[in-house]
């Protein structure tokens, strides 16, 4: 999200619990949302969530668990790979 430009820096914070993260909001974050149960998706069914999903093709990212790492539906598709949809942001 940071590369994109919706948030600015992060700091994690260890509390010796669970941890917690501090964001800063830029405001450009209209919405953003968690899918669960975490679908599959081939590389192939990349674009039919996307069009489900984001409000435009330009406009947003859906997040993937991948076996690369975490990236978003773009990386995924240059990639060439798929795996699980964690949420998505616009």
């Amino acid at each position: 999200m940071q590369q994109h430009g919706y948030i600015g820096e992060f700091e994690i914070v260890d509390d010796h619990r669970s941890g917690k993260i501090v964001i800063e909001l830029i405001g450009r974050v209209n919405k953003c949302g968690v899918i669960s149960p975490r679908f599959d998706v081939t590389y192939g069914e990349i674009e039919k969530w996307v069009v489900n999903l984001l409000p435009s093709r330009q406009f947003g990212m859906i997040l993937l668990s991948t076996t690369y790492g975490i990236m978003t539906h773009e990386e995924a598709r240059r990639k060439k790979t798929g795996g699980k949809i964690l949420g998505f942001f616009y």
